[in-house]
């Protein structure tokens, strides 16, 4: 097993076998994920406004397993990109349209590369970034639904439910 494969296992074991253990209350500090029966969650912090979303995780040398940042954009759903600039780790950036349903995953994005990570689509109102490689870990695809309490009552997976 590789190293990330043993880093994560003990962990992703205990959250397959809970089996729907998240709980149901939303925080601004938390997101759930859910796709095919694995629900997972993570502590996130947010990025909202133009200097958090530019700064973003650079310099961050290591980052929790289940742990995160969430971008947040009030400007509209837009084709949104990324890139690796001053990131010390590899990232999965998972994109997110309106209603919090994964339309895309770009899985291990390259530390320090400054090469631009688009999005798939252009309805793409946040993007969460995790580990890299823990959203393949995870078996997350496009139709994956995130619940958070930006997203609102018309959320795929409103807070409540």
């Amino acid at each position: 097993m590789s190293a990330i494969g043993t880093r994560w296992f003990p962990s992703l074991f205990a959250l397959l076998c809970a089996g729907g253990a998240v709980a149901a209350e939303c925080r601004d500090d938390r997101v759930d994920l859910r796709h095919q029966g694995v629900e997972a969650t993570f502590t996130v912090e947010i990025a909202d406004d133009v200097e958090e979303r530019a700064r973003g995780l650079m310099f961050v040398e290591d980052m929790p397993q289940f742990e995160g940042m969430l971008f947040l954009y009030d400007d509209g759903p837009q084709r949104r990109s990324f890139w690796m600039r001053n990131t010390l780790i590899p990232l999965d950036m998972i994109f997110l349209d309106e209603r919090g349903v994964v339309r895309d995953i770009h899985v291990n994005a390259v530390p320090l590369d400054e090469t631009p990570i688009p999005s798939a689509t252009d309805d793409i109102v946040a993007v969460l970034e995790i580990n890299g490689g823990l959203s393949t870990l995870l078996g997350l695809s496009p139709g994956a639904e995130l619940r958070h309490p930006s997203f609102g009552t018309e959320a795929a997976w409103p807070c409540g439910d």
